[in-house]
């Protein structure tokens, strides 16, 4: 499958990484809705949640890793943030392949 955070990934879409490994990429999303709003994408094409098979749950540890570490290194690890991922369609899912926002940098409301 070709999508715009696999050419992201590749190099071929421009974007400020501010992080990146053999295995993840993180950039600012292009519509925040947070003064950090940063998405951490798997270099790997694995379309949603519900792609996902036992091997790579490595990956979502150590996305979680690296979420931590961006939290700290733009501040908002003490003050708190919001990870959160959408699977499908219905789920608000607008980029069929796998990616976890982390948001913060200002009070968040309740999702629900």
């Amino acid at each position: 499958m070709e999508c715009v955070f696999c050419k992201i990934v590749r190099g071929e879409i421009p974007t400020e990484l501010v992080f990146e490994n053999e295995n993840l990429v993180a950039f600012k999303d292009i519509n925040p809705v947070a003064p950090v709003h940063i998405l951490v994408v798997p270099r790997k094409h694995i379309e949603s949640t519900n792609e996902m098979e036992t091997y790579d749950q490595p990956l979502v540890g150590e996305i979680f890793q690296v979420m931590q570490k961006l939290a700290r290194q733009f501040g908002i690890s003490d003050s708190g943030y919001r990870i959160f991922i959408n699977s499908g369609e219905d789920g608000g899912q607008e980029v069929p392949h796998l990616h976890f926002h982390l948001i913060g940098g200002k009070k968040l409301g309740k999702c629900w």
